[in-house]
């Protein structure tokens, strides 16, 4: 990887014939090269580390989605593009997005067709991951319902309706 002029595209196809192997902590980088094999942070992690060492800026980005393990991409805030380790074999490599958090979360949740409820950034140096920021996902719920008040046996004149709006 000591390529002179490098992007995230070329980055990316340096990993197209590696395996994915999940670990529970994350591999050193040189581990993770001889092996030929690793997961999303493993390879998002190198991400980040090379491509800044080229001049990009980059951001850690971590997808939280139900019932999925949480899933890490390299975003890469020049080109506008994450790098995701599920992508490695295909010709586009790069996946294009907003910058902001919510954006990549979608993208990243949608290509598992999967919804996500939380999405963080973080940096990973010297082997310390510190948190940067964390976005819930927030939606508005409208629940409509009857209320069916009894007195003495009958229905109350007309049901009241209620609608509760929960904005969070």
């Amino acid at each position: 990887m000591t390529e002179e002029k490098m992007t995230p595209r070329k980055f990316a196809a340096y990993f197209k014939d590696f395996d994915y192997k999940f670990h529970s902590d994350i591999q050193p980088p040189e581990v993770f090269l001889e092996t030929r094999a690793g997961d999303c942070d493993d390879y998002s992690l190198l991400a980040d580390k090379v491509l800044r060492k080229h001049g990009f800026t980059t951001k850690l980005v971590s997808v939280r989605m139900p019932g999925l393990l949480t899933h890490v991409v390299c975003y890469v805030v020049e080109e506008k593009v994450y790098l995701d380790f599920n992508n490695r074999v295909y010709l586009s490599r790069t996946e294009r997005s907003d910058p902001d958090l919510r954006s990549i979360a979608q993208k990243v949740a949608r290509s598992f067709e999967a919804n996500w409820t939380s999405v963080s950034e973080f940096t990973y140096r010297d082997g310390v991951k510190q948190l940067v920021q964390t976005v819930s996902k927030t939606d508005t719920y409208t629940v409509e319902s009857e209320d069916k008040k009894v007195s003495a046996g009958k229905p109350a004149e007309a049901p009241a309706k209620k609608k509760i709006v929960i904005d969070f």
